[in-house]
């Protein structure tokens, strides 16, 4: 394993930038332009819920390789003046007719659900949750949020660093299918850093949702075009799945971590994950161990391992997973008995899920992933967390002619399993990665923030929040400070961890990988009793 020491600036070993500081307004996300956009909503008299709306959808058109309106998206919000939480599900179903008959005649007997593809495409939510957010919360029309995603998938936009790395990474992909290759290779090749992008088709579509709303998106002539393309591709997906789509307004699931709360969205999503992970890593003592210390990693590794074992056996559709097992999963009656499992200096071989002896895992493994995370707040006390998702670059690799639209692969995540909770089944939610998180202190919100990169989330909540409440860090400094990550077989140990402290993880048993980067990108808004916002913004992942 190769080592780069010195790869932080010394004046602070965990961040590479200061917090943004405001008093009226702030929203966090990827791209300068996206956060623009929102900022000018706040400036205009919006509220957070607007400026998210507003941002989410720049960033369907400036990072296209993670976002777009093929996509899914997940929420989580207080309401500045009911002072109330409400957590939304826009993501979307499997297609109706799909069934493991299907997609056994579609890629043959015991093959797993494609990983690209029109078979790999569920139904996309985003456009409804953009619509469910501003009904019900916000203040602007969906047409005034639209604009700015208007103009620059009409004008052009410069393509960012990272943006430019992503596209060139998944070019194999866009090169196979001539729709994708036609939108998002116009040159024969990704766009370079620097270059203009512009997609008329897309900025067409974006006026026509903003003229005549998301019927036209899920019931109307876009729906039709969607439609048109699955059938030609052999895809599952048709005009009645897309009108029939709901997004969902549901009830955050929660611990007590460090005397606050935090708040996580229910299956599908691996919210439980990150809390079952927090309930095991609290024991009480955290704020006396060193930070990325040998000890502290180890109860930290040991902790998601455990929680991971229960996700893989029973994470899916919030239909099949009972609210009893819910609520047992998270108790803290559960969490000691589990923590009693860890042995404090050795790494266990094996860890089984509860009530499951079984040793194999047998429902997909995210991955890395690929995804936004956008955060905003306002002066009136309303902060939102906001997730939004192709899962992975330019997701299926599906474009439909004439709209400028790239599709999720979200359906590769269903199992094949008959009995596992998680198998494909038409008109069920897949298994998500996608969780936004709400922290609280005396019922107020005082955090909103959210790590992208696939199986990375879930432990890099657990580590963020370590990071802020028991080892005193600033919201930048929480957000960057180097991370480990289980692989499912193994530890991935960022650089800016010591090789003493690998070397004592290898000695309790730990195998240590040599994979770099998938560590988990943040964006955060933390809010004092003051009522003064401060914003975390993206780190490498």
């Amino acid at each position: 394993m190769t080592w780069r020491p010195g790869d932080r600036p010394l004046q602070n070993r965990h961040a590479t930038r200061s917090t943004v500081m405001a008093q009226r307004g702030v929203v966090a996300t990827s791209q300068p332009l996206a956060s623009a956009a929102g900022l000018q909503i706040l400036m205009d008299g919006g509220n957070a819920v607007d400026a998210a709306v507003t941002a989410a959808a720049t960033l369907s058109v400036v990072e296209p390789t993670m976002t777009g309106m093929g996509g899914d998206l997940f929420a989580i919000l207080h309401n500045g003046q009911t002072k109330k939480i409400h957590a939304l599900n826009a993501s979307g179903r499997a297609p109706h007719s799909a069934s493991l008959e299907r997609l056994a005649a579609a890629v043959g007997p015991g093959e797993p659900m494609p990983e690209s593809g029109p078979l790999s495409v569920s139904v996309p939510g985003a456009v409804d949750g953009w619509q469910q957010l501003l009904r019900n919360h916000g203040t602007i029309s969906l047409a005034r949020a639209l604009e700015p995603a208007i103009h620059y998938a009409r004008h052009g936009f410069a393509v960012s660093e990272i943006v430019a790395y992503q596209w060139k990474s998944v070019e194999p992909l866009l090169a196979s299918r001539p729709e994708a290759a036609t939108v998002f290779l116009p040159s024969g090749t990704a766009p370079r850093a620097g270059e203009i992008f512009r997609n008329p088709a897309l900025a067409k579509t974006l006026e026509q949702v903003a003229s005549d709303g998301i019927d036209t998106f899920y019931r109307g002539a876009i729906a039709q075009q969607i439609a048109e393309e699955f059938s030609r591709l052999g895809g599952w997906l048709v005009l009645n799945d897309l009108s029939e789509h709901r997004s969902n307004w549901v009830d955050p699931i929660r611990t007590t971590f460090l005397g606050r709360t935090v708040l996580e969205l229910p299956p599908n999503t691996q919210g439980m994950t990150a809390l079952q992970i927090l309930n095991l890593i609290d024991t009480g003592d955290l704020h006396k161990l060193k930070h990325n210390s040998p000890t502290y990693l180890h109860r930290l590794i040991e902790s998601i391992r455990i929680a991971f074992a229960d996700r893989a056996a029973y994470l899916a559709d919030s239909e099949a997973v009972p609210p009893a097992l819910l609520d047992h999963l998270l108790s803290a009656d559960y969490a000691r008995r589990r923590r009693d499992e860890i042995c404090p200096n050795h790494a266990a071989r094996h860890y089984s899920a509860w009530q499951n002896d079984s040793n194999t895992t047998t429902t997909p493994v995210a991955g890395k992933g690929d995804t936004v995370y956008l955060a905003a707040a306002d002066e009136t006390g309303t902060v939102i967390s906001l997730i939004q998702s192709l899962f992975g670059a330019f997701g299926s690799g599906v474009v439909s002619r004439n709209t400028g639209l790239v599709f999720q692969n979200r359906a590769s995540l269903f199992s094949i399993e008959p009995s596992h909770p998680n198998c494909l089944h038409g008109g069920r939610r897949p298994q998500h990665t996608l969780i936004p998180a709400l922290v609280l202190e005396d019922q107020a919100p005082v955090l909103a923030f959210g790590v992208m990169g696939g199986d990375m989330q879930a432990q890099g909540h657990a580590q963020v929040l370590t990071n802020l409440f028991a080892f005193g860090m600033t919201l930048q400094e929480a957000g960057e400070a180097a991370r480990v990550r289980w692989t499912g077989s193994a530890i991935a140990i960022e650089s800016g961890i010591s090789r003493r402290v690998a070397d004592t993880l290898a000695g309790f048993g730990h195998s240590l990988s040599n994979e770099q980067g998938g560590f988990g990108g943040f964006q955060g808004v933390q809010i004092d009793h003051k009522g003064r916002c401060a914003a975390g913004r993206l780190r490498p992942s």
